[in-house]
C-alpha cells in the first residue's frame, strides 16, 4: 500500500470535544494504516514529496475523522411500521410493548430469519451509513433472546466486519427484554443470560461489550448488576440503556462500575452528571428515539456540559423506536432537539463516540499514530455537517489507510 499525501485541505482534527481543532491550508500524510504527519502545507516533510507517494489535492475541502455510530441495532428482521401507525393514533411505546409488540415483535421475526437473510438486510443498512462517512460502528444483539439466535446475530455482525472491511464493535444485548418463553420470569431469564448466553457468546469470540435495558418495562438495577458481574468476570466492557422512559438509577450504577457509556438519559437526574464525569462514562444521546417516540423530557444537557461529560451521538438504528439510517441527520436532531452546538455534534460522532466504544486511543481524531480513518466533505465548514437536512456532502472515505468510497479524484 503506497504512502499517501492529501493536500490543500481544511482539517478538523477533533482532538478534544471542545473545538474542531481546525488547521486551514493543511495536508495530511499517511503511511500504511496510520497517520504519520499532519499540519500546514508550508511544513510538509520532504519524504512525502517524492514520486512514490500517492497524492490527492483536496481542493480546500474539509477533512474530518471518520464518523462513528456508537449505538446501533443494525441486525434485525422485519419492520414495525404498524406500531408507528398505532403511536400516531395515541398508543404509547409502553402500551404497545405490554400487549406483545415492541421488542418482542422483532424477536419473533428475527428468530424466524436465516443468518443469510439477516446479513442481506443488515448489509443494505450498513451501506447507507458508510455512504455518509461512517467508518466504525457498534452493532448490538438483543433480538434473539436465546443462545442460538443471539449468537446468530453476532455472527452476522462479524461477517459484516469481514466482508465490508469496516470496524465493528459487537455488543451482547441479551438483557434487552424478556422472551415469551420466560413470560413473567425475569429473574429466571437473567440466570439464563448469565449462565448460558453470555458464556457461549464469549467462548465464540463474538463479544466486545455487554449491554442491557434498565427500565420499568425491562430489567431492574439489581438484575442488571448480576449481568454486569458476569461480564466483568470475563473482562468485558459495560454499556447500559437507561433513564429513557423512566428513572431507574441505572446510570449511576453503571458509571460506578466503570461502564464505557450510558445511553438515552432523558430521565437522568442532573446531579448524577458528576458521577459520569468522575468515572469517565460517556453520555450517549439518541435523538432519533426521542423524536420517533415524541418524547418531551430532554436529557440534562447543561448539567452534562458543566461537569464536562463527553456526549456522544448515535442513530440507535432499530425497527421500532428509531428507524434512523443517517448519522448526519442524528447530528442535526441533536442540535435542534437537544440544543447541542455543531462542535458538540461533530465531537459526538468522532472523539466522544470513540470513547463510548473504548477506542479513542486508535480512532476518533486526526492525530499522528492513530488509524487513518477520515472523510473528505464537499464543504470547508464543519458546521455544515450538522446544519444540512437530507444532504450528503461525503465525497471520499478512508478506513485504515485504504479508500472505501472515493469520488474525489486527484486533479493536481
Amino acid at each position: 500500500m503506497p504512502n499517501k499525501l492529501i493536500t490543500n485541505a481544511t482539517l478538523a482534527t477533533m482532538q478534544d470535544d471542545q473545538s474542531y481543532g481546525l488547521i486551514p491550508s493543511a495536508a495530511i500524510a499517511i503511511r500504511g494504516n496510520n497517520i504519520e504527519w499532519l499540519g500546514p502545507m508550508s511544513s510538509i516533510p520532504r519524504r512525502f514529496t517524492g514520486q512514490s507517494v500517492e497524492r490527492l489535492d483536496c481542493g480546500n475541502r474539509l477533512i474530518t475523522p471518520g464518523l462513528i455510530d456508537c449505538h446501533t441495532h443494525l441486525v434485525y428482521a422485519g419492520d414495525r411500521a404498524s406500531e408507528f401507525e398505532q403511536r400516531l393514533q395515541g398508543a404509547s411505546y409502553e402500551e404497545i410493548t405490554r400487549r406483545g409488540g415492541g421488542i418482542s415483535s422483532t424477536v419473533k421475526q428475527t428468530r424466524a430469519a436465516s443468518q443469510e437473510a439477516l446479513y442481506t438486510r443488515a448489509n443494505s443498512r450498513l451501506s447507507g451509513l458508510m455512504n455518509e462517512g461512517v467508518t466504525t460502528l457498534e452493532i448490538k444483539s438483543g433480538y434473539g433472546l436465546d443462545c442460538d439466535n443471539e449468537i446468530k446475530m453476532l455472527e452476522v455482525a462479524r461477517q459484516l466486519a469481514e466482508t465490508r472491511q469496516i470496524r465493528i464493535q459487537k455488543t451482547l444485548l441479551a438483557a434487552h427484554a424478556v422472551p415469551p418463553e420466560y413470560f413473567d420470569q425475569k429473574d429466571a431469564y437473567i440466570d439464563h443470560v448469565c449462565n448460558d448466553i453470555l458464556p457461549a457468546a464469549f467462548e465464540a469470540g463474538l463479544v466486545d461489550a455487554v449491554d442491557g435495558f434498565c427500565d420499568e418495562i425491562a430489567f431492574s438495577v439489581e438484575q442488571m448488576e448480576r449481568v454486569f458481574d458476569k461480564a466483568q468476570s470475563l473482562g468485558l466492557a459495560l454499556k447500559l440503556h437507561t433513564e429513557q422512559l423512566s428513572y431507574s438509577g441505572g446510570a449511576a450504577m453503571a458509571a460506578q462500575r466503570g461502564a464505557l457509556s450510558v445511553d438515552h438519559l432523558e430521565h437522568l437526574r442532573p446531579g448524577e452528571a458528576s458521577l459520569l464525569a468522575t468515572h469517565n462514562t460517556v453520555a450517549v444521546l439518541l435523538p432519533g428515539a426521542f423524536y420517533t417516540l415524541k418524547e418531551t423530557i430532554v436529557p440534562p444537557i447543561q448539567a452534562l456540559r458543566e461537569h464536562k461529560v463527553s456526549m456522544a451521538i448515535a442513530t440507535d438504528l432499530n425497527p421500532g423506536s428509531s428507524p434512523l439510517n443517517s448519522l448526519l441527520l442524528a447530528m442535526n436532531m441533536a442540535c435542534t432537539l437537544f440544543s447541542l452546538t455543531p462542535v458538540e455534534a461533530l465531537a459526538g460522532t468522532t472523539i466522544s463516540a470513540a470513547k463510548a466504544l473504548g477506542m479513542d486511543k486508535v480512532i476518533g481524531s486526526l492525530e499522528v499514530g492513530k488509524s487513518a480513518d477520515l472523510v473528505i466533505w464537499d464543504t470547508d465548514n464543519p458546521a455544515m455537517l450538522a446544519y444540512q437536512i437530507g444532504a450528503n456532502p461525503c465525497l471520499s472515505t478512508m478506513i485504515s489507510g485504504k479508500w472505501r468510497k472515493h469520488t474525489l479524484r486527484d486533479n493536481a
